[in-house]
């Protein structure tokens, strides 16, 4: 159920409300748009049906959520949500954020390198895996604490937040430590300990879509998130597995198209991943920028050939570039800006 105040209604109004969904054993989640106020009740449906929650005064109307997803839908938040990252950085609204980094943090002169480059190409986040999910135990799974620390000292030297994976409960806290987002990958998507973990934390969390996952069960794992209290989700569209295997997955566009319409989350792509082959990465990223994406993830290395992880999906730094200047002009026809 959700409670919408009425345009101009008191923070009193609302406290008054809160203190009340509260004393019920219930838990309100507040979300503040331009002109009102939406409260969020979870708990109980007919515990919450009892109430006559809409006599409260500032209130406008109460209404049911009919989609299971309650705080992820279009009918809890009907305006777009814009994930704040830190000043002057954010994914969501009018411009397309690109994340761009190695799939693997090797050293840091590999870091340094590739973050130089590709914040001058125009990226505004920097990604680099620490920890790394690998389909083999024997092949390379990451610096770990160490390559957080590397992380850490890039970004602080060139100014840059930064994204990295975080694979289990327990490196929830030291990876928020290090890094300004969390990335829940797609192996993960259905992690629910985790997902409820980095729900407990307040910095902003990107959650793949899992590799057989639904957009319906993309955004029932978002919702475990959210009902933590942690409202900075940007879904991830990284490419389905399907029967074809040309390319690593599948990507499908049309779910940046079906989020829009399900949900107010933004919502990015990862083409590297998704094809798996770095001379496709440059035409699905403009695909998915003309197809309404609110930002990139794009894997970027110095000697692609010699990495340790991911190399063929990877672009050297001056084709990062390169392509940075081809999606500025499809931002501009779809009516964004990078």
């Amino acid at each position: 159920m959700i409670i919408v105040f009425k345009k101009g209604a008191s923070q009193k109004e609302v406290n008054n409300l809160i203190k009340k969904i509260n004393s019920l054993g219930l838990k309100a989640m507040i979300s503040k748009g331009i002109e009102r106020t939406i409260v969020g009740v979870i708990g109980p449906e007919d515990v919450v049906r009892l109430q006559p929650l809409e006599v409260f005064p500032g209130v406008e109307r109460v209404m049911t959520v009919l989609k299971p997803y309650k705080l992820a839908s279009r009918e809890f938040k009907n305006e777009d949500s814009i994930v704040k990252i830190r000043k002057g950085v954010e994914i969501g609204g009018k411009k397309v954020g690109v994340i761009a980094g190695p799939c693997s943090i090797e050293s840091r002169k590999q870091l340094r390198m590739v973050a130089e480059k590709v914040k001058k190409a125009g990226a505004i986040i920097l990604r680099g895996g620490a920890f790394k999910p690998r389909t083999s135990p024997y092949t390379f799974q990451g610096l770990g604490e160490e390559g957080l620390k590397i992380l850490k000292d890039v970004s602080q030297e060139f100014d840059i937040p930064t994204a990295t994976e975080v694979m289990d409960t327990r490196d929830v806290g030291l990876t928020a430590k290090y890094a300004d987002i969390l990335q829940v990958g797609a192996r993960n998507m259905q992690n629910f300990n985790l997902l409820k973990e980095v729900g407990q934390i307040k910095k902003p969390v990107i959650l793949k879509r899992g590799l057989n996952a639904t957009i319906k069960e993309l955004l029932m794992s978002a919702e475990y998130i959210l009902s933590e209290g942690n409202f900075n989700v940007i879904l991830c569209e990284r490419g389905i597995r399907t029967f074809e295997d040309f390319t690593r997955n599948t990507l499908d566009l049309s779910a940046i198209c079906a989020v829009k319409v399900l949900s107010h989350l933004p919502i990015i792509v990862d083409p590297s991943h998704a094809c798996g082959k770095w001379g496709m990465v440059a035409p699905l990223s403009k695909a998915a920028v003309a197809a309404g994406a609110d930002g990139l993830l794009i894997e970027v290395h110095p000697n692609p050939q010699e990495a340790l992880s991911d190399g063929p999906q990877q672009l050297l730094p001056e084709n990062f570039a390169f392509l940075m200047k081809e999606l500025k002009k499809i931002a501009q026809v779809v009516g964004k800006n990078m």
